[in-house]
């Protein structure tokens, strides 16, 4: 396999090189993106003591991404597929069509007022539109910030007033399975409680619900475009903005992520080839919504900056149509790589255990799956692998850091894979374990996952406008490490395990058990979909894990045969130690938009302890029935 800097190049001497040299290691990487003025400085810090990159670099995004490519050989490439089941709509877009179209739309908003350092909010649906709105404030130099289409209105109005843009870009719906979603009256809402009033709205009608346009304030998308002219591409600093990305903060006040234009660049054109092994010209699917970080990376920005063909998908892994919905569009667009969910593998693997729909489908072009956004179980690792006979890569990573921090990087050549491992320490990232007091653990110990400063190039710089909330929810605990917020271990040959978030590793009885292994064991029995396992209050032990199973369709096994065979299953392997003595079968786990399962919440509710139901959430109806189901069992305090 060509790897990345010469065909003799090994993951090991590349890691090292970025490890022991991260100057030389990512002014090499840098070399392979255009710059309008090469940086003047590859590593330095800012008046905070924060690790800025390639200072004095100048720059566009929304360049590197369209006209570069245009200019190069690659006009009449497909940038992107629209592939909407939902709305059984297919659409091309060639590099060439896509940067006018973005050039267009961005002097639209040049005509707004909206310039170098202004903020835009971008609240869509998963449509082109919304790239085309991410690429366009790009082209400007103006500061994007998408908002997941159908976020409550206070979340919207909470993230408006902390960024302020000067205008807000959205749709009339969005659409779930055969339902439209309204988009106008939340925005309405949001804006009329916000205290920032943005100057102008952007409403694309689309034709399933009409929305209703407050003259003066609103205006038509298909208008905005008619009334423009073409701009180019502003350029700008490798340490200006890029975009906020709002998520999830212990404090409930959202937590903007910075990404800057220069590391970000730099960070994921390297990955594309590094980590997921595609080149140039390769048609690449990252089943994502743009409202995550996944969006933002490997749906829009760096498949473009690589020149791949990107594929943008509105729909679900399910029911639009069916579960063969995946395997369709790998066969029908030849894509090389998908990168999704477990949530999603878990979802299509409920509906179609068997892959009777996979059969209906050839899949020659697929060379690899990537999951990630949550830890992969090992049940739902080699039901992929056995479905898809390709390599099935876990690889993890977060908000913050922009790209991935722990993979299999088959661009150097595939390693052996360990199922229930994200792989090892992605170039640029020392990746340790720590104790306590900070120590550094040896393999095998579970402890705090940290990485050692400085963080490479792509990852946040700070927060937007609070570097105090940024040096303490993440550099504060330990010294001259970045804390990540997970716990997990590495084993003896360099392989990292990431068990879940600190709050998932449990005491029971003096001894740190940690909730994803459980998990895992439990995933594994035959009949079972999904599941979580949480630590719940247990007035003699401290804590005691209980067990939430999802079954597969058509199962007939009991509740109280399941639940026997599950606390057997923990007690031969990991020991009676573990107090694992209840799983209940439930309908459904409550779960983000993106996926996660909510078990912070599940456990709250079984502590009987005030939680707040999240923005994000898939379905709020779902904790009653936890609650319900607690409660028939009696289990919890707050139920006793």
């Amino acid at each position: 396999m060509e790897t990345i800097a010469n065909s003799s190049t090994t993951y090991t001497e590349a890691y090292n090189q970025s490890i022991n040299d991260p100057e030389g290691f990512w002014a090499e990487q840098a070399d392979d993106i255009a710059w309008y003025q090469k940086p003047e400085q590859i590593l330095s810090t800012d008046e905070n003591g924060f690790y800025r990159w390639f200072k004095g670099g100048k720059l566009n995004t929304a360049y590197l991404a369209l006209d570069y490519h245009v200019e190069n050989g690659r006009a009449d490439q497909t940038a992107l597929i629209y592939d909407s089941p939902v709305t059984d709509t297919v659409r091309k877009y060639t590099y060439r069509e896509f940067r006018d179209l973005v050039a267009r739309f961005a002097g639209g908003l040049q005509n707004l007022g909206v310039s170098k350092g202004d903020t835009v909010v971008i609240y869509m649906p998963v449509i082109p539109e919304a790239v085309i709105a991410m690429l366009a404030c790009a082209r400007l130099g103006a500061i994007h910030s998408v908002v997941f289409g159908g976020f409550a209105p206070h979340e919207l109005t909470v993230r408006i007033d902390d960024a302020k843009p000067k205008v807000v870009i959205s749709a009339s719906c969005g659409i779930e399975f055969d339902k439209h979603i309204p988009y106008k009256p939340l925005l309405d809402k949001a804006l009329n409680d916000s205290k920032h009033k943005p100057a102008h709205t952007i409403v694309l009608q689309r034709p399933y619900v009409v929305a209703a346009m407050q003259p003066g304030r609103d205006l038509d998308y298909m208008e905005v475009m008619q009334h423009a002219h073409p701009v180019d591409c502003v350029p700008v600093d490798a340490h200006d903005p890029l975009y906020i990305l709002y998520t999830s903060g212990t404090t409930g006040k959202p937590k903007g992520i910075v990404r800057d234009n220069g590391g970000h660049a730099v960070a994921l054109k390297y990955s594309m080839k590094a980590v997921y092994g595609v080149d140039p010209g390769d048609i690449f699917w990252a089943a994502s919504d743009v409202g995550w970080a996944v969006g933002h990376s490997y749906l829009v920005y760096a498949p473009l900056i690589h020149g791949c063909t990107t594929v943008l998908f509105e729909g679900k892994p399910v029911r639009t149509p069916d579960a063969g919905t995946f395997w369709r569009i790998i066969q029908e667009h030849e894509i090389k790589v998908l990168f999704t969910a477990p949530t999603a593998i878990r979802a299509i693997k409920k509906e179609d255990p068997d892959g009777k729909y996979k059969q209906k489908y050839n899949l020659p072009s697929l060379k690899y799956l990537f999951l990630a956004g949550e830890r992969c179980d090992v049940a739902t690792y080699y039901w992929a692998k056995d479905m898809l006979k390709v390599p099935v890569i876990d690889h993890w990573w977060q908000t913050e850091s922009g790209w991935p921090m722990v993979a299999n990087m088959v661009g150097y050549g595939l390693m052996p894979a360990k199922p229930g491992s994200a792989g090892k320490p992605v170039c640029g990232y020392k990746v340790e374990i720590l104790g306590e007091g900070g120590q550094v653990l040896i393999p095998a110990q579970e402890g705090y996952v940290a990485v050692k400063l400085p963080l490479p190039p792509g990852c946040l710089p700070t927060l937007w406008q609070d570097d105090e909330r940024f040096f303490k929810s993440y550099m504060e605990r330990f010294a001259g490490y970045y804390m990540t917020g997970d716990g997990g271990y590495i084993d003896e040959d360099g392989y990292v395990y990431i068990m879940g978030r600190i709050d998932d590793v449990i005491n029971v009885s003096g001894h740190r058990l940690s909730t994803g292994e459980m998990e895992e064991m439990v995933a594994s029995h035959t009949a079972v979909a999904e599941c979580a396992v949480v630590g719940i209050s247990d007035e003699l032990r401290g804590q005691r894990p209980i067990g939430l199973v999802v079954l597969k369709d058509g199962q007939t096994i009991s509740e109280s045969e399941i639940e026997q065979e599950l606390v057997s299953m923990i007690r031969e392997k990991i020991g009676a130690v573990a107090y694992f003595r209840n799983a209940l079968v439930v309908k459904r786990l409550p779960k983000t938009r993106s996926g996660k399962i909510l078990r912070k919440i599940i456990r709250n509710i079984a502590d009987g302890e005030h939680y707040a139901i999240p923005s994000t959430i898939d379905d709020p109806a779902i904790l009653t029935e936890i609650h319900n189901c607690l409660r028939d069992r009696g289990i919890g305090k707050a139920f006793i």
